[in-house]
């Protein structure tokens, strides 16, 4: 067997093991299939996504889902005004043992492969600072010993636009560390009917998936996402793109070759998902909105016209 044919095999189990990992997060999350199909996108970048909705909506739910449904760890941070950064990177704790005092590091929650920052804009900067470092990094410092964090690691940050009173919003080059912004909507009537049914008959317990994807599987699909063939022109609109953001009147600043790259590397991992061989426009399309919302600011003029980020990438497209 040619090596062709081992990638091409790797190709096709790795895409079985993503529709059944999309199955099994079906089972306790209805609809919002952009949403769950932009979430693993990002995983299979290696990226971290910044989850964005009103309360109520099932973010946390589907993250401990894609967690439980994969041999991932998963923990928690539920941010709040007074957590220390030390609470999230672990500190150094003074123990007894034989040979006497020594120093000994206590990690904290951010030593996991999916870690969820509820509510990250309840965080106070410097908390915020010292989780997105990790995120950039890769790596804890304390007590002046460097800690790697495990691999594959993401971060899915949570947040909620409504309540701002006592909250301290991502500086512009802090949200630049996400890859992409999802935005969760209201379900339709039948949805919502599915969701009240499915949760409020039978057993109380929590719906219970299968796992199908193990560390091991997340890394051969990022391996395998990067080297997802993309034509030259398709390449090129998606610069083009990112580009026409820096002399758009509507906007302060335009987005950074950055998100050039965040816009390929989604449309790689769309047609992955998607179980397909290559990269078509209509990725481009559909991932240029998560990867350039938050990159991007409206100007007072536009934002007093109702105008959004989401309708300028629009206009562009």
């Amino acid at each position: 067997m040619s090596d062709t044919d081992m990638d091409e095999t790797d190709v096709q189990e790795i895409q079985q093991s993503l529709q059944m990992l999309r199955r099994e997060v079906g089972k306790r999350i209805v609809g919002q299939k952009p949403v769950i199909e932009q979430l693993l996108a990002c995983l299979l970048c290696d990226g971290n996504a910044l989850l964005e909705s009103t309360p109520g909506l099932g973010k946390t739910l589907l993250i401990r889902t894609v967690a439980d449904a994969t041999a991932l760890d998963f923990s928690r941070v539920q941010n709040t005004p007074d957590l220390m950064p030390s609470d999230i990177t672990g500190t150094e704790v003074i123990s007894e043992t034989s040979e006497g005092t020594q120093f000994r590091f206590d990690p904290g929650p951010i030593f996991a492969n999916v870690v969820l920052a509820d509510e990250i804009n309840r965080a106070t900067p410097k908390t915020q600072a010292a989780l997105l470092e990790a995120m950039q990094e890769g790596q804890v410092t304390a007590g002046g010993n460097t800690y790697e964090l495990p691999e594959p690691f993401f971060v899915l940050a949570t947040q909620n636009p409504i309540e701002q009173e006592g909250t301290y919003p991502l500086p512009e080059a802090q949200r630049d560390r996400f890859l992409l912004k999802i935005l969760l909507d209201y379900p339709d009537r039948e949805e919502e009917l599915d969701i009240v049914n499915r949760y409020t008959r039978g057993a109380t317990e929590m719906i219970p998936v299968d796992r199908v994807l193990d560390d091991g599987d997340f890394t051969r699909a990022q391996r395998l996402v990067r080297q997802m063939p993309i034509a030259d022109d398709i390449t090129a609109r998606a610069v083009e793109l990112v580009r026409s953001t820096r002399h758009d009147e509507r906007l302060e600043y335009g987005a950074s070759p950055r998100a050039s790259m965040g816009i390929v590397l989604a449309a790689k991992a769309r047609a992955f998902l998607e179980g397909r061989s290559h990269v078509v426009e209509g990725d481009i399309e559909a991932m240029a909105r998560p990867v350039l919302r938050h990159r991007i600011i409206v100007d007072f003029t536009a934002e007093r016209d109702g105008i959004t980020p989401d309708d300028v990438v629009a206009d562009l497209l």
